[in-house]
């Protein structure tokens, strides 16, 4: 019995059955489109050993990245005597587990020993080679990314509501798991800093992090960082405290000051051990951000709801987020022409699995590294019955924000309150935060009133506000079976912000499409054009663009008057400012980087000072 003293290590007794129960998880639930985290079908907590010696699992090569790759691919071969259709492959990691991994919830007794904790990854073992079944024989590759643990792989039986246990591999690892890596960017809270957030294994008292940059081929400086993590206890529930947990990692930040405007840097990660030595990510660069007002060709890139995905084909990629990779890889290919990005929500779609935040900010790299990547909240990371959501959802798997709030960086007040202001040249942009309360009276009403009221529209004509949820106007199926066509009390609540402020465009996700209204106050549409707007600003255009790779969402079989153009597509929107006076909006497929929806605006700045209704300012009749 070859595999008894690691099983040993690997299953552990432990009470609390139901707290592990099969965690649903409706993606975009409230907007009608139905999906499963993948690793929620896998019943762990009913894994039974059914180990034999006539069954083997190998995985190849022992010791990754040893050129200092953050990613690479793994051969994995096994053999099982008694092959099955639902037979399956696990990736663990950490490769081993014990009983400090374990979480009660209910103090429950009368549960056999099973796996405490999901793999990061799976797929079925006749994934690429139809003829397991007849020779028990198969060969699979994965892809892995550095997680600062070792991996192993485990064959199972029983698919993956019955799991039955019959091999584990052999352990393999990166050569230095506690590297720092996948570098994100965002904007700090003035127009002439920037954040860099990375993921690393080392605690402080390890080793001191730090950002090296400066000018491109010119003398660098060093910028110290600040080290967040949290911990089990900081989830809410499960399965993000109980089967999805997973060690973070240490989250760093390092606040880059005094930026001249439209200046490429160059910069990397650095951890200075307490022997003295140094541990260096690979280099990367950036171009810092237009001065307010500055008159300059900026490119905006706007979406939701994309989530992550497989390379190698695991867990979901044609089933779950099918066209998250589409729009990542579409947004890598044009990375040059793109100045700043903004996820609007639902980002990775863990919901309660940690290991798949690692994953998405792999997955983002080539585009968090290079422009800032600016996130807002969205219900799967925020919701959680009796946390102070505004909805009473258990979206998020548990995480109540805790992921999102540290793995990203974004200018906030207070990071927990997700609402928040910035700025890129002539755009000033409001995001809000539709996970807490937004209606007259609230905090956040006040915030987004400021943050409108706030903009100097002669040094930044174009102002944006985007939120997750719906707050404006959608056709989808399920907001057309309430018959509102909207989030519940959302534009009630803000259009008169939007009028009053002259807000150009405001911008959704949620719903898993793309749809685009016309210039709109009080359900009317104020302007007859559909492809080119110039003059005064007399009503907002508000477009959904959920379409980020999440399930799509069906339309409503009503058109709505106001609704110019629908796509059930995954997309996102690309915004090109060519000077004070021309904006230029696109809307792009996934599938293919091609435009199949756009619009210009053109006007000078008294058009925007013009007095349209419910817009106007006081006057007197004195002289």
């Amino acid at each position: 019995m070859k595999h008894v003293f690691f099983i040993l290590g690997l299953l552990v007794i432990f009470h609390g059955a139901a707290a592990f129960g099969h965690f649903n998880s409706v993606v975009g639930s409230s907007a009608g489109a139905i999906g499963e985290q993948p690793l929620s079908k896998i019943a762990i907590h009913k894994t039974k050993l059914a180990l034999r010696d006539s069954a083997s699992i190998k995985a190849t090569p022992l010791l990754l990245g040893i050129k200092g790759e953050d990613t690479e691919w793994v051969d994995v071969d096994f053999e099982n005597d008694k092959p099955g259709d639902d037979d399956w492959i696990g990736v663990f990691s950490p490769a081993k587990f014990n009983a400090s991994n374990c979480y009660d919830e209910n103090n429950r007794k009368d549960q056999a020993p099973y796996i405490c904790s999901s793999p990061i990854k799976y797929k079925f073992a006749n994934f690429s080679e139809s003829h397991y079944m007849k020779t028990g024989k198969a060969s699979l590759k994965f892809q892995l990314i550095n997680q600062r643990e070792d991996f192993s792989f485990a064959l199972f039986a029983g698919g993956l509501s019955n799991p039955k246990l019959v091999a584990v591999s052999n352990s393999i690892a990166f050569a230095n798991p506690k590297a720092p890596l996948y570098p994100r960017l965002a904007q700090g809270k003035s127009w002439d800093e920037i954040t860099v957030t990375w993921t690393s294994g080392y605690n402080i008292d390890e080793a001191i992090p730090f950002v090296e940059w400066g000018w491109k081929g010119q003398k660098q400086k060093r910028s110290p960082a600040g080290t967040l993590t949290f911990e089990r206890k900081s989830m809410c529930g499960s399965p993000a405290r109980t089967v999805g947990w997973r060690d973070p990692g240490f989250i760093h930040t390092s606040f880059l000051k005094d930026l001249w405007p439209n200046t490429v840097y160059t910069y990397k990660l650095g951890h200075l051990l307490r022997n003295g030595s140094y541990i260096w990510s690979k280099m990367y660069s950036f171009r810092s951000s237009p001065y307010p007002g500055q008159d300059s060709l900026q490119r905006v890139i706007i979406f939701g709801d994309m989530g992550k995905a497989e390379r190698d084909g695991s867990n979901e990629y044609s089933n779950y987020q099918p066209g998250s990779l589409n729009t990542t890889d579409q947004l890598i290919r044009d990375v040059k022409n793109i100045d700043i990005v903004f996820h609007i929500g639902d980002i990775t779609y863990s919901n309660g699995y940690i290991s798949q935040w690692d994953q998405f900010t792999a997955q983002v790299e080539p585009i968090a590294s290079t422009v800032p990547y600016m996130i807002a909240s969205g219900n799967h990371e925020r919701d959680w019955p009796g946390t102070g959501s505004f909805y009473d959802t258990p979206d998020s798997g548990g995480e109540c924000g805790v992921l999102a709030e540290t793995m990203f960086y974004v200018p906030a007040e207070n990071r927990a309150k997700f609402w928040y202001s910035t700025d890129y040249g002539m755009f000033h942009f409001c995001i809000a935060d539709t996970e807490h309360d937004w209606r007259e009276g609230s905090e956040q009403y006040k915030f987004i009133e400021g943050c409108l009221a706030s903009a100097d529209r002669r040094k930044q004509p174009w102002l944006i506000f985007a939120a997750h949820r719906v707050l404006g106007y959608s056709s989808n199926k399920w907001y057309g079976l309430e018959g509102s066509f909207e989030e519940p009390m959302g534009r009630e609540s803000l259009q008169k912000l939007w009028q009053k402020y002259k807000v150009d465009i405001a911008f959704f996700g949620h719903v898993h499409n793309y749809e685009r209204t016309c210039p709109i106050y009080q359900n009317q549409c104020v302007n007859s054009e559909r492809s080119h707007y110039s003059g005064i600003v007399n009503g907002t255009i508000h477009v959904v663009v959920g379409g980020g790779g999440s399930h799509l969402s069906e339309f409503s079989s009503v058109i709505p008057s106001w609704s110019l153009y629908r796509d059930y597509d995954f997309g996102f929107v690309k915004l090109t400012a060519f000077n004070h006076s021309s904006l230029l909006f696109e809307y792009k497929k996934s599938s293919d980087g091609k435009v199949y929806d756009s619009f210009t605006i053109s006007r000078d700045y008294k058009d925007v000072l013009a007095c349209v209704h419910d817009g106007c300012e006081a006057t007197t009749l004195a002289t």
